[in-house]
């Protein structure tokens, strides 16, 4: 299977279906807040980053990396930040543009692969913003990797993940019913994992295959690419049984040193 083309196809419906917040574009408003320097961005569900994870953007080079829908990246670029977004979904980078034509701002898009970042040189950004978006991507040791490659010496790493916990639950019965019942291991794939049944109708219905990643590739593979992580916080979701038990999100701060 394809994993990229199944799952940019399924983003594109997600932005034509309207329903998934994260391909939402950031209003007017906001833009007008990220001028006066007023930044408020999410790397998971609810919590939004703290500010000093967030480093001085006028005159950043900044990659917004598998981060399209008009929502983070129009922000740094409002706050004066020389902005690259790229994304697997073409109509997930539209929102980017739309917004930056909207509010006349700078940014460059681009379709891409996160684990492929060889259009970039060595060294070409001092921050990269990466939220939970690798678990839609089989591997995330290349991401680390890449990110590393391409951030300048001194540079800042923020990435969100999903808790692999998340996934050795049955989903579908815990939404219909509440039953936490466990069914999977870790690392999981919905690719090896969902009836051939069940991809057919999550193709029909635009709904991207997940992945869950060891905390060993997740954090580990962080350090292992070069990164060292200097700071950390967990979220929850807004609308899951897990979260009134744990948090199902993690969030770092990994500076290339």
């Amino acid at each position: 299977m394809d994993i990229r083309s199944f799952n940019r196809d399924a983003w594109n419906k997600q932005v034509e279906s309207g329903q998934n917040p994260w391909t939402q574009p950031v209003s007017p408003e906001i833009i007008a807040s990220a001028r006066r320097g007023e930044i408020s961005v999410l790397l998971t569900e609810q919590k939004p980053v703290p500010d000093e994870w967030i480093p001085p953007l006028k005159g950043l080079d900044v990659l917004c990396l598998a981060c399209g829908g008009g929502q983070q990246a129009p922000i740094f670029a409002a706050a004066g930040a020389n902005v690259t977004v790229l994304d697997n979904s073409p109509k997930q980078l539209e929102r980017d543009r739309f917004v930056a034509k909207r509010d006349e701002l700078r940014l460059i898009t681009v379709e891409g692969d996160m684990r492929d970042l060889s259009i970039f040189a060595d060294e070409s950004f001092d921050f990269i913003f990466h939220p939970v978006s690798n678990v839609f991507c089989p591997d995330v040791l290349p991401v680390w990797r890449e990110a590393f490659r391409v951030l300048r010496f001194g540079g800042t790493l923020l990435a969100g993940m999903m808790n692999p916990f998340y996934y050795i639950f049955d989903i579908s019965k815990m939404d219909e019913n509440g039953i936490m019942e466990v069914k999977y291991s870790v690392p999981y794939s919905d690719a090896e994992s969902l009836s051939p049944e069940k991809l057919q109708e999550f193709k029909e219905e635009g709904i991207p295959l997940e992945f869950s990643h060891t905390l060993s590739d997740l954090i580990g593979g962080q350090c292992d690419a070069g990164f060292r992580i200097i700071g950390f916080y967990e979220d929850r979701h807004a609308d899951s049984l897990l979260s009134n038990y744990h948090p199902t999100y993690i969030a770092t701060r990994a500076i290339k040193p």
